[in-house]
């Protein structure tokens, strides 16, 4: 291996250090795919904070050796630390799915709201082109795009709210802003904006659908305030359950 950078004639920077480690990192994956590991690796650390990695010792007064391991502990340590970060990804993504399938299940308890009819019905499906796009492109269940926009808007493009949110997903100008929505009356922006939102709170609040939409109505810090739970106001509380209500009857329209 010998040194991985010039401990005497030069000082390496904070690109260099992480290249170094780059280096030893290839140097022992290597190692561990069939590669004879015998040599020690020793690390070292100078005055500046720069490190140096080398498979032989090295001398110098401003160099100070933090630790020296055999290159087959190396590769070990490296293995286990790899395979452990993998199972906490996955203990978290099964964490994950384990509140969606449960509040699948809650959403099919839920009485559902009547089915759409009339001039709604129409304006859905001028919309719904718009709404599977979205949907596919955030990894969201078109009926939940479906459900919120029933809620916010009736399917209402020009929508606006007295506390000024606008549009089919009545975005606020802060949120709108917040997801590049240049044009929040444009159905196909605003749409986006708002399926960009629920993708960012369903990732924040580790998939729970409840405290999403009460993120959606209150945003997510009211959220974050009471704990983590569902905001003591009457209307976040009635908004969610309202949303629940369209998206059981979404369900049942599909299964129809």
């Amino acid at each position: 291996m010998r040194a991985l950078s010039p401990p005497r004639r030069s000082r390496i920077g904070r690109l260099e250090v992480l290249r170094a480690a780059a280096v030893c990192a290839v140097m022992l994956g290597c190692a561990g795919a069939g590669v004879p590991a015998v040599a020690d690796v020793y690390k070292y650390v100078d005055k500046d904070g720069n490190v140096y990695f080398s498979d032989e010792p090295l001398s110098g007064a401003h160099l100070s050796l933090e630790w020296k391991r055999t290159s087959k502990r190396l590769v070990a340590e490296n293995k286990a630390q790899s395979e452990a970060q993998q199972e906490r990804k996955e203990a978290a993504m099964a964490r994950v799915q384990a509140r969606l399938d449960s509040h699948a299940l809650n959403v099919s308890a839920v009485r559902p709201s009547a089915p759409i009819s009339g001039s709604m019905s129409e304006r859905r499906a001028r919309y719904r082109h718009l709404i599977d796009a979205n949907a596919a492109r955030y990894g969201l269940s078109p009926a939940l795009l479906h459900a919120v926009i029933r809620t916010e808007s009736a399917y209402k493009a020009n929508a606006l709210s007295h506390a000024g949110a606008c549009g089919l997903m009545q975005l606020m100008p802060g949120t709108a802003a917040r997801f590049n929505v240049n044009n929040v009356w444009d159905p196909a922006q605003n749409i986006r904006g708002g399926a960009a939102y629920l993708r960012f709170l369903l990732d924040l609040f580790d998939g729970d659908l409840r405290l999403a939409l009460a993120g959606y109505n209150a945003g997510e810090n009211a959220v974050k305030k009471y704990g983590n739970e569902i905001p003591p106001y009457r209307e976040t509380q009635d908004y969610v359950r309202k949303v629940l209500r369209h998206l059981a009857a979404e369900g049942l329209a599909h299964r129809s």
